[in-house]
């Protein structure tokens, strides 16, 4: 188990305000990326049009029929699993796994098929990871992944790839995977440290070097399924394609098929870069206040488990 000393000095608890707000704006755009897409997800980019033009506003609806601002499983999994590192003081698997199991319980609005499965063979065996499984390399483990970015952050890299296995691999055990969501982390922590898109452009590119079937420079993918290659070649193009938060996640909802998981992770990646302020007021007022205010506190009650920091570069 991965044990995390909390950083205690200065007025925000150790945390510079500069990464306390892209923090946030992680968390948040994430779940505003997921409650957007939600409304588009199943659809091809022609039905879109056809029943919104280009889709803006956190509407509700969708095939879930979700209320205005109402999130699915991407935020839903990523604050369960925030709340089992909380709770455990760090990175234990079988707390991550009652998490999760809770969760399901709860009667989700939503529930991937993969998710369910590792959930339903951790209740029955108790053991807290899936065998390999080649077949494993969907979203359902990038989408989560936010809390293991912001609580190991300034972690050495190979412990925060053996962090990623842990949640990872209770529900979902690919290579492929592994190395999609572990990419994604890394974005996100670069981000958090006030780097530029081409910084994050580096990382995209090293991941395609280190597995192909991530190369994302072709035509634009639309319809992306809930396979991990698609869902992250979607979200590279869209946020490559821009320059500011609010396009880039337009883009990538509006290309439909698994579009509240692309919104959740691109909202997560951009979210990290920009910071809090550049998520339009309209989406944060339209969230669902209960979530907004569980993001706001998962955000920083994780940074202050991460590794003490401001010697490795943290900015304010």
């Amino acid at each position: 188990m991965f044990v995390f000393h909390p950083i205690i000095e200065g007025p925000r608890a150790g945390i510079p305000a500069g990464l306390s707000a892209r923090a946030e704006g992680a968390y948040l755009g994430l779940a505003v990326g997921d409650a957007l897409g939600a409304t588009t997800e199943f659809m091809t980019p022609r039905e879109i049009r056809q029943a919104h033009g280009v889709h803006r506003h956190l509407s509700g609806g969708g095939w879930l029929r979700l209320r205005r601002g109402q999130v699915t499983d991407d935020t839903e999994m990523s604050l369960a699993l925030g709340r089992a590192i909380l709770d455990a003081g760090g990175l234990d698997a079988r707390a991550i796994a009652e998490s999760f199991s809770a969760w399901m319980r709860g009667k989700p609005v939503d529930i991937g098929h993969t998710v369910r499965r590792g959930i339903v063979r951790y209740r029955q065996t108790g053991q807290t990871a899936v065998p390999l499984n080649d077949q494993d390399a969907g979203n359902g483990a990038c989408m989560r992944a936010l809390p293991i970015a912001l609580c190991t952050l300034g972690l050495a890299a190979d412990a925060v790839a053996e962090a990623n296995r842990i949640q990872s691999h209770t529900t979902h055990h690919s290579p492929l995977g592994d190395a999609g969501t572990l990419t994604v982390i890394r974005m996100v922590q670069t981000a958090l440290l006030g780097v530029d898109l081409a910084k994050l452009r580096l990382l995209a590119e090293a991941l395609v070097v280190e597995e192909p079937r991530y190369r994302y420079d072709r035509q634009r993918l639309e319809n992306p399924g809930g396979y991990l290659v698609e869902t992250l070649q979607a979200v590279f193009q869209a946020l490559f394609g821009a320059h500011d938060f609010e396009t880039a996640l337009i883009d990538v909802v509006n290309r439909g098929g698994d579009a509240d998981t692309t919104g959740a992770i691109l909202g997560m990646i951009a979210g990290a870069l920009y910071g809090r302020e550049a998520i339009p007021r309209r989406w944060l007022a339209a969230l669902d206040p209960r979530i907004k205010e569980s993001c706001r506190k998962q955000a920083s009650a994780l940074l202050r488990m991460a590794p003490k920091g401001r010697e490795r570069g943290w900015e304010s």
